[in-house]
């Protein structure tokens, strides 16, 4: 099975993109970030055309998230457990898959709105761990992908591209992160690629592109008995150079899932 997560900052703007890679790539499950529509303004029958069932979580102009399967997926979830009911951002969807439960998100950012803003954050990802670990506890076969805003470690972001006071290196970002993994969760890029900087974002400005200062801020991360079946992981460093890109890339994750009993 191959699983991926791509941030494409406006689905209107980039569905060629997305199409095109579709094809080329073929995953099972692609989930997305950053579609910047609400549900009828998003170009579904794109991708119908190509045998995907499109689950759709948007928001006019801003955020919104969305999961493509190859067949049927029951959508669980349109939001975060755990947040305030009144909460409008549209940043997660959780369905079930072919046996999976798979989350796509889009971490808040964490940079703007000040110290309210910056709790949000922070409040997000309390109710992201606790979310992961209830479905640990339950033994399910968990994916959780998207667009995580956090640069765990050094080599995660190229030296000068952000300050230490940047809400993705801030410790108390950092320490959640770690949260998720020692709940159970295997990043797989980094399981295999332990010392490569693998990133998966770079800013349209100052020729981050052409300079390789990258972040690697999109993971899928594998629950236990799924990161004993990882084939391969990384980020499809490709598609920055098409024209009119992203700035972030696509992350796919194979497995040999499901395994025969």
């Amino acid at each position: 099975m191959r699983i991926a997560t791509w941030n494409v900052n406006s689905i209107r703007v980039r569905q060629t993109h997305v199409r095109r890679w579709l094809e080329r790539v073929k995953p099972d499950v692609l989930v997305l970030q950053e579609i910047k529509c609400e549900a009828p303004n998003f170009p579904a029958a794109v991708f119908e055309e190509l045998g995907y069932t499109v689950e759709i979580v948007g928001q006019k102009a801003y955020n919104g998230v969305a999961a493509l399967t190859l067949g049927p997926a029951t959508i669980s979830h349109r939001a975060l457990p755990g947040l305030p009911a009144e909460d409008v951002q549209s940043r997660y969807i959780e369905i079930d898959y072919q046996g999976l439960t798979v989350i796509g998100l889009y971490l808040p950012n964490g940079n703007s709105g000040g110290d309210a803003g910056y709790a949000y954050k922070l409040a997000w990802m309390d109710a992201l761990c606790e979310r992961a670990t209830t479905l640990l506890t339950e033994d399910r076969d968990l994916v959780i992908a998207g667009d995580f805003n956090v640069c765990p470690a050094p080599l995660d972001f190229a030296a000068g591209t952000l300050p230490p006071t940047d809400a993705l290196l801030r410790p108390e970002t950092r320490a959640r992160f770690r949260r998720l993994i020692h709940s159970g969760l295997t990043d797989p890029v980094r399981a295999l690629h332990p010392s490569a900087p693998a990133y998966s974002f770079w800013d349209y400005q100052a020729g981050a592109w052409e300079r390789d200062r990258g972040l690697r801020i999109d993971f899928a991360l594998l629950s236990p008995k799924l990161a004993e079946c990882l084939v391969a992981a990384a980020p499809d460093r490709d598609e920055r150079g098409a024209e009119q890109p992203s700035d972030h890339v696509p992350v796919v994750v194979d497995l040999d899932w499901p395994r025969a009993s």
